[in-house]
């Protein structure tokens, strides 16, 4: 077995749903050289690739689908932060998790859509038609969060709509 190939898998081992970019900065290779080892690696099923909103992640065979989706879903930054807020127990609308987390609502409702579509997350309405946030799995999902860390980028590309929604729900206020 390559070198190039070993440090692969153990990056991938130790960081599941790294994607494709994270990985070749990471290890210090060329696109080529990875893409060659993931085939390879792919080819012996030590590696599984799952294409998730627009990135390739790479995962470790022991997790299973909904793992896997929902991994991707939480490496987003401002997800796992309404999810940890869920979590606490202190909101369960998406009025007040946006308030919370000082996010616009169109933000919140894009990061609501993905948790719900890897079923993370449910939303249900009560007698009045208000909509209540409620977690699928928090058990699952919780030991989730304690394995996986967003990379710099993701973290990077969050702060900023994060900023801009700042910005944007500070206007609101002040209208």
């Amino acid at each position: 077995m390559s070198h190039h190939r070993d440090r692969i898998r153990e990056a991938v081992a130790t960081d599941p749903g790294i994607h494709f970019n994270a990985l070749t900065r990471r290890l210090d290779l060329a696109p080529g050289q990875v893409q060659y080892h993931l085939k390879r690696l792919d080819d012996a099923d030590e590696v599984v690739e799952e294409q998730l909103y627009g990135r390739t992640h790479y995962y470790t065979p022991e997790y299973g689908v909904w793992e896997r989706e929902a991994i991707a879903v939480l490496r987003r930054e401002t997800a796992r932060d309404v999810v940890f807020c869920l979590l606490a127990g202190d909101h369960d609308t998406p009025a007040a998790v946006a308030d919370e987390l000082a996010i616009a609502r169109s933000t919140l409702e894009w990061h609501l859509d993905h948790l719900v579509e890897q079923d993370l997350l449910v939303k249900e309405r009560d007698a009045n038609n208000r909509v209540t946030l409620v977690l699928t799995k928090p058990e699952e999902t919780a030991a989730m969060l304690n394995e996986i860390e967003p990379s710099v980028p993701e973290r990077f590309v969050d702060r900023f709509t994060r900023l801009v929604d700042g910005f944007l729900y500070d206007a609101s206020r002040s209208s």
